[in-house]
């Protein structure tokens, strides 16, 4: 085996290594904190998503005709966020870029009271970094990030099992809306089509990001009716 060979195998086992790591566990009064918070907000989308309109209603042209399984909830009908910005992430345990759930939670809770949502789906596509159940994600997120966000169930994201969502997004903007790796960002505006879409890499605090919310969210409400099939 060649040095440049070597030395990348290396590094492969090691960013492996990274990505199975789990975080420090919180101290019981944190984890108490997030326990009673990411209860709070579950029962919230429970009445938010039981009232949402029928996405088999919604405009075909948006993202408002789907809707995912969800991992707290029955479901999450992307018709509950209509009018709203949205941004759709696919998210793993235990991958090098889980920390970004941080920074997920910091811009919903920054930017949720002024009509921005986020959706997390959950993928054990790539390199198997969300094997857990339903219950284990649960508290992973809880613990460790205390996300308040919605959460849809295990869910996949590429290939031919993929979720519809993600086959639509394809079909607008392209290449671009296919995850290559976790953490993958879809944002999408208040008319429910696609602004952009952002790669593993790019952090959800960034400038790129950030200003793509702020954007969206200064946009004039013009989402259509759920009710008008297209």
């Amino acid at each position: 085996m060649s040095v440049t060979r070597y030395i990348l195998a290396v590094a492969a086992l090691l960013a492996l290594a990274a990505c199975n790591r789990a975080p420090p566990a919180p101290s019981a009064e944190i984890s108490a904190e997030r326990a009673a918070a990411v209860t709070a907000a579950v029962e919230e989308q429970r009445v938010k998503f039981a009232a949402a309109p029928d996405p088999a209603q919604a405009d075909r042209a948006t993202a408002y005709q789907f809707s995912f399984n969800g991992l707290w909830t029955d479901h999450v009908p992307m018709t509950a966020f209509e009018g709203d910005v949205v941004m759709v992430v696919n998210t793993a345990s235990r991958c090098g870029f889980t920390p970004q759930y941080e920074g997920l939670q910091q811009i919903y809770d920054e930017y949720h009271a002024q009509g921005f949502d986020i959706v997390g789906v959950p993928a054990n596509n790539f390199a198997g970094q969300e094997p857990g159940s339903a219950e284990e994600i649960q508290q992973f997120c809880t613990l460790n990030y205390g996300v308040t966000f919605p959460m849809a169930a295990k869910t996949d994201v590429v290939g031919a099992a993929r979720h519809p969502f993600y086959a639509w997004a394809e079909q607008q903007i392209g290449e671009g809306a296919v995850p290559q790796w976790n953490f993958h960002k879809i944002l999408i505006g208040r008319d429910g089509h696609i602004i952009a879409a952002f790669p593993t890499r790019t952090e959800p605090t960034s400038e790129d990001v950030r200003n793509a919310i702020t954007a969206a969210l200064a946009v004039q409400n013009t989402a259509p009716a759920t009710s008008s099939l297209r």
